[in-house]
């Protein structure tokens, strides 16, 4: 449980603490959950200084990072990764740290993840926060 979105950003750095390059983590939940937060805290923990938004009209960002590469997917506007789309989302896991925002879109496609973080509402700014490791 988190109750500020600087506890949801602090529970991504512990995590993020485990991270190699190659892992993927999917990040779930409803809308205003904190998903991107979740993944700016991430971020900043693996050493990016560059300004972590939601990458929702672009599907991914690529940020550079003390420990190396990191991408950041959101497949939030997508039913389904086709053949042609995943052409274009493969180079993020290329030699990175992969987070994805909505993942289910890419269920069956997407690499295996090494941690599924599942947010969800729990009142005013708290929310529950589910880390698995795969």
């Amino acid at each position: 449980m988190t109750a500020s979105p600087e506890e949801t950003e602090a529970l991504a750095a512990d995590l993020a603490a485990r991270l190699s390059i190659g892992d993927v983590v999917t990040v779930a939940g409803e809308l205003g959950t904190g998903k991107t937060t979740f993944v700016r805290g991430a971020c900043t923990a693996l050493g990016v200084r560059e300004r972590v938004t939601s990458p929702t009209y672009t599907i991914g960002h690529r940020y550079h990072g003390v420990a190396g590469e990191v991408s950041h997917l959101d497949l939030y506007r997508f039913t389904g990764v086709s053949a042609a789309e995943w052409g274009d989302i493969e180079p993020y896991f290329d030699d990175a740290i992969a987070f994805v925002e909505w993942p289910e879109a890419g269920d069956g496609v997407l690499p295996q993840p090494r941690y599924k973080v599942r947010l969800r509402h729990a009142g005013d700014a708290r929310r529950v926060v589910s880390i698995d490791e795969c």
